[in-house]
């Protein structure tokens, strides 16, 4: 069973990423508001987000929020992020998703014991800053964009062979203090639990320092080393760009 606090937490934060007034509802359901500035999707798409048995769903037009709210009082929450069943009461253009949302507290954290000294990279070192970007070239754009690891606040947890950066992970500050995770692994390094180690450095920091760590992920294998270190799958996210009216439903 979801921790209840978790649980709070993470609500907290995509109530705030909403950037309007609203809540999660209070019984199993959704709730629909009109937030064009929302960072649960980018500019001028509908977000939606499930935590726990409750959806909070952005969308940027009060006639897009209308047509959404229609559809998901049709839909338990579970639903609301299932693309193949919002394809077929919603005009969708286009998706991005969905991601699982995982989230750990300290008592729940297991630490990866490898054996492997983990380097730690101080945010601003320039040589540092190279190494990584070098690990985001050899990845390439998609992988390297998908892990966020561009983006880190926080300083970089690599493992090296040779010279070279095989592995890194970190986190990137956001709202609620929650500490949004980032991995990455070189192609022909994979398979290794090298994400495992690097992650469990950069979720400890985390953690020492106060803040929820959050794990979002699509694909299983990044699921995998989530749940391998603790943390709960606690929800989804799901972005739609949607079209301007409903399909027609008469074919």
């Amino acid at each position: 069973m979801a921790d209840a606090l978790l649980l709070v937490r993470a609500r907290e934060l995509w109530v705030e990423l909403a950037g309007t007034p609203a809540e999660f509802s209070s019984s199993r359901g959704a709730k629909v508001v009109v937030a064009p500035s929302s960072r649960l999707a980018p500019p001028s798409w509908t977000g939606i987000v499930r935590i726990g048995d409750a959806a909070l769903i952005t969308a940027p037009t009060l006639r897009t929020a209308e047509m959404v709210a229609d559809a998901a009082r049709k839909m338990p929450p579970e639903e609301l992020v299932d693309i193949v069943r919002l394809r077929a009461v919603l005009p969708v253009l286009d998706v991005l998703g969905p991601a699982s949302l995982f989230y750990l507290g300290r008592d729940g954290f297991l630490p990866a014991h490898e054996g492997t000294a983990v380097e730690q990279l101080p945010i601003g070192d320039s040589d540092g800053d190279g190494d990584l970007a070098a690990l985001l070239a050899r990845s390439g754009k998609e992988e390297a964009d998908e892990s966020g690891l561009e983006d880190i606040s926080s300083p970089a947890f690599c493992l090296r062979r040779g010279n070279e950066v095989v592995a890194a992970a970190g986190y990137r500050s956001w709202p609620r203090s929650v500490a949004h995770l980032s991995v990455l692994v070189a192609p022909h390094c994979r398979g290794r639990r090298l994400a495992r180690v690097v992650a469990s450095a950069a979720v400890a920091h985390a953690l020492d320092a106060g803040l929820l760590p959050q794990w979002r992920a699509r694909l299983c294998p990044s699921q995998r080393v989530a749940v391998a270190l603790g943390f709960q799958e606690l929800g989804t996210q799901l972005s739609v760009r949607l079209g301007d009216a409903p399909l027609s439903r008469g074919r």
